[in-house]
């Protein structure tokens, strides 16, 4: 009788592993570097399910005080699941050379806690998968701080252009419509 259940355990975690695999929306299927770390960020893994809050950002841009507003969010809405992903890029040639220097201007000078991810390319033909994902649903970054809302099924609910501050009335709400959201 061991024997059995053995098999049938076995049988079940081997049928459920492409059952899981098939539950992550298309958006985050793929992985990412972390900013400054030695390791990946699984999309999947960290954020399915989750409401998310994806930012393409740039140290150097005018916009780089929006990281304060980021972080308050994440912080007033994480404990009702909220994710924030910021993705540098210098596709509009204002991210720094060097992601040291990054890491030190969202960590140390913005108090970032949220995840960061090492620069990418977020427009055009070169945009990395998410970023592309992101446009077919929305619209491309059309400059630095574009924010994507979306919802625990990983599609966009709502996107907001750079002049949108994070604590807009407009943004907080398209957050709590995807807080709300079933997974």
């Amino acid at each position: 009788m061991n024997g059995r259940l053995l098999f049938a355990a076995l049988l079940l975690a081997a049928l459920a592993g492409p059952a899981l695999a098939t539950d992550c929306p298309a958006l985050l299927q793929g992985e990412l570097p972390k900013l400054r770390a030695k390791e990946s960020i699984d999309l999947c893994e960290r954020f399915a399910g989750k409401p998310l809050l994806i930012v393409n950002t740039a140290s150097h841009c005018g916009f780089a005080p929006q990281f304060k507003g980021l972080e308050a969010l994440y912080k007033r809405y994480r404990a009702q699941g909220l994710e924030v992903l910021g993705v540098p890029s210098n596709d509009f040639k204002q991210e720094a050379a060097d992601s040291s220097e990054t890491a030190k201007i969202c960590y140390v000078n913005y108090g970032v806690t949220f995840t960061m991810t090492e620069p990418q390319k977020v427009t055009g033909d070169e945009a990395i998968p998410l970023f592309k994902d992101l446009a077919e649903q929305s619209s491309a970054p059309r400059w630095n701080f574009y924010k994507y809302v979306v919802d625990r099924q990983g599609k966009v609910v709502a996107s907001f252009s750079s002049l949108t501050k994070p604590d807009s009335d407009s943004l907080r709400a398209a957050l709590e419509q995807a807080i709300a959201s079933k997974p």
